[in-house]
């Protein structure tokens, strides 16, 4: 976690299927938000769920579905 309440969290992007690393606003407990992969430059909708323990939750899917 950095100091500022981010996370950076390792995905894989459902369209080019490479590896990329998001920041997670750790402090909002239910996050829904476009995201362009730094690959393909494919826009991806991020569901993001913050437990209170261990690494927030990610479900990564094409904006296009």
């Amino acid at each position: 976690m950095t100091g500022d309440g981010l996370e950076e969290v390792v995905i894989q992007c459902p369209c080019c299927w490479q590896a990329i690393e998001v920041l997670v606003d750790s402090s909002v407990p239910f996050q829904e938000y476009v995201e362009d992969c730094q690959v393909c430059c494919r826009p991806l909708v991020m569901t993001v769920q913050v437990l209170e323990e261990g690494p927030p939750r990610i479900e990564v899917r094409p904006e296009s579905d």
